[in-house]
């Protein structure tokens, strides 16, 4: 028990610290770059540039909030839940943490898409014209990164079942 209440400290605290770095830059953003030039990190590579997206990735679904904050909503859910029932072993820990990082940006987004009607994105990778995004996103992307590669190429056929599982576990 003692050591499920120390997990459950460390995951909200991972969760609310996450969260406030990313609502921290997007303020930051805000008032540094919104109606600005772009902010040049390091030339021709890496720039801060003001952007108000009402889309998803790439600006997918465009305008469509109350559908993106539903979808986000179910997503969120879908994943707390997920994490909550996985089994509290040691193995279980990266798909965790990834879960943390996905459910920390896609929350950090959500939190925009209410309060704002967009997310704010500021970050702009300059040599291949890539979209611009934000910390959040850095979250989600890396969090599907590492969990890809973990239930690609460490899952035994045991831990992805258990992963799919819409079963509790049993303690």
């Amino acid at each position: 028990m003692k050591r499920q209440k120390q997990h459950l400290f460390f995951s909200i605290f991972a969760l609310c610290s996450l969260l406030l770095a990313d609502q921290y830059t997007k303020w930051l953003a805000i008032s540094h770059l919104k109606g600005q030039e772009s902010f040049v990190i390091i030339s021709r590579v890496l720039e801060f540039s003001y952007l108000e997206n009402t889309g998803a990735a790439f600006s997918s679904f465009r305008g469509r909030q109350t559908f993106l904050i539903v979808l986000t909503t179910l997503v969120i859910m879908l994943l707390l839940w997920k994490y909550l029932t996985l089994p509290g072993e040691r193995r279980f820990v990266p798909m965790r943490l990834c879960m943390l990082l996905i459910l920390s940006g896609a929350v950090g987004n959500l939190i925009d898409r209410v309060s704002r009607n967009y997310v704010v994105d500021f970050i702009y990778f300059v040599p291949i014209d890539f979209p611009k995004f934000n910390v959040a996103d850095i979250y989600i992307t890396v969090g599907v990164a590492v969990l890809a590669f973990l239930l690609f190429f460490r899952c035994s056929d045991e831990d992805m079942e258990v992963l799919l599982s819409f079963r509790m576990r049993q303690n």
